[in-house]
């Protein structure tokens, strides 16, 4: 057992866990320097009732009950109009539309992988490892493990149950710990007592003191942020709740992070601005609008990148569903981003340019797309590059 390995779970079958896996040391991460968010959307969301190609004929055909209405100022439920040719999903109106006005979003659709298994867990594996297709390397190499280790001075966490595959094999320490519904510590002074004991004089006794002390600066804080951030006002519940959290920790914390939300597998009842993932998309916008709210003027340091393992196909099934397809529309969020435009290469959306007549085509390569971006915050060129992305073909879209 080794450090990045170490869980605080040694103590009994009696001691409840905590979520953190392991420790880092505690240390205020460089003001005014890039942050990073990746925020991975699992189950593979249906892209075209985000970003709705509100011009193309082919899509109300393909979409009699699910379609959302063409941009109509005298109907709410309506896209809303960014360019000539897509619209924005109104239930995002209050939350990421305004981010969009500030020119501080960008979607890039026609976006994914090369991988056409069309597989959750194949995509998903594929898209953390941030390997060429068809490679068969390590999966236990993350590309933001990778990425990780080509900087300095960029302190890493995930916001997660388990240290995801992006973030495995990190030559240095990297902690994952769960926000979700934590608002206590694991461990009263009794049982900490017990832990400390336990490791006193042994290899892990750092480890166990790190995390400790951890678990109980998260837990003051997270307590200390929702008394004020209630001021007699209804909260954003969930992912809103968690993006605010998570601002505190990579604002004073951490400058390289992981998130992931899953229930995005849409085959039946999907709806269109009401169901399943209209609320799905509401919190997902309300939390990253939260986000930024909480970084305050860090917000200007930070990017944010929204993925998903896949898109859905572009003709609704006969449940009123949809089911698993290719390319999707990413996004990307921050103070300084080039927002306000639909970014990378598009084509007309018509049967003609589906893959396989079901889906979106991927014209714009997340490796590529990323390694373009990653390369403009951190200056990584070259090998270095090529360490975190082997083999791609950096894209740079400006996107900062």
């Amino acid at each position: 057992m080794n450090r990045r390995e170490f869980l605080l779970a040694a103590a009994s079958a009696a001691v409840a866990l905590p979520t953190l896996s392991f420790s880092g040391k505690l240390f205020a991460a460089p003001a005014s320097s890039p942050r990073f968010l990746f925020v991975f959307l699992r189950g593979g969301y249906d892209c075209n009732n985000l970003l709705v190609p509100y011009s193309s004929d082919f899509y109300y055909e393909s979409r009699p009950t699910l379609a959302i209405a063409k941009p109509d100022a005298g109907n709410a439920n309506s896209a809303i109009a960014l360019d000539a040719h897509w619209g924005l999903n109104p239930v995002l109106r209050d939350s990421i539309y305004p981010l969009w006005q500030r020119k501080q979003v960008a979607f890039i659709p026609f976006a994914g992988t090369d991988d056409l298994s069309r597989s959750h867990f194949e995509t998903q594996d594929n898209i953390e490892r941030g390997q060429a297709a068809g490679a068969t390397g390590n999966y236990r190499s993350g590309f933001l493990a990778r990425l990780s280790g080509q900087l300095t001075g960029v302190p890493t966490i995930a916001f997660t149950n388990d240290l995801p595959l992006s973030l495995q094999g990190a030559a240095k320490d990297v902690p994952n710990i769960s926000l979700r519904g934590n608002t206590a510590s694991s461990f009263d002074a009794r049982q900490s007592a017990i832990l400390t004991d336990m490791y006193r004089g042994t290899p892990l006794a750092s480890a166990t003191a790190d995390g400790l002390e951890l678990r109980k600066t998260v837990s003051k804080d997270l307590m200390d942020e929702m008394a004020k951030a209630g001021r007699g006002a209804p909260s954003a519940r969930n992912f809103a709740t968690e993006t605010q959290r998570i601002a505190t920790m990579m604002r004073d914390q951490y400058k390289l992070g992981f998130v992931d939300v899953g229930g995005w597998d849409t085959h039946v009842n999907q709806g269109s601005v009401t169901g399943g993932l209209a609320n799905n998309l509401k919190n997902l916008g309300d939390g990253l609008a939260a986000y930024a709210d909480a970084l305050g003027d860090e917000w200007n340091n930070t990017t944010v990148v929204v993925v998903s393992e896949f898109g859905r196909t572009f003709r609704e099934n006969g449940d009123k569903g949809t089911d698993h397809g290719h390319g999707t529309v990413h996004w990307v969020l921050g103070g300084k981003v080039n927002g306000g435009r639909i970014a990378g290469e598009q084509i007309a959306v018509t049967q003609q340019n589906l893959l396989q007549n079901r889906d979106y085509q991927v014209l714009n390569n997340y490796r590529d797309v990323l390694a373009g971006l990653l390369g403009r915050l951190w200056g990584l060129q070259g090998n270095r590059m090529q360490t975190v992305f082997p083999g791609a073909k950096p894209r740079d879209l400006q996107l900062v």
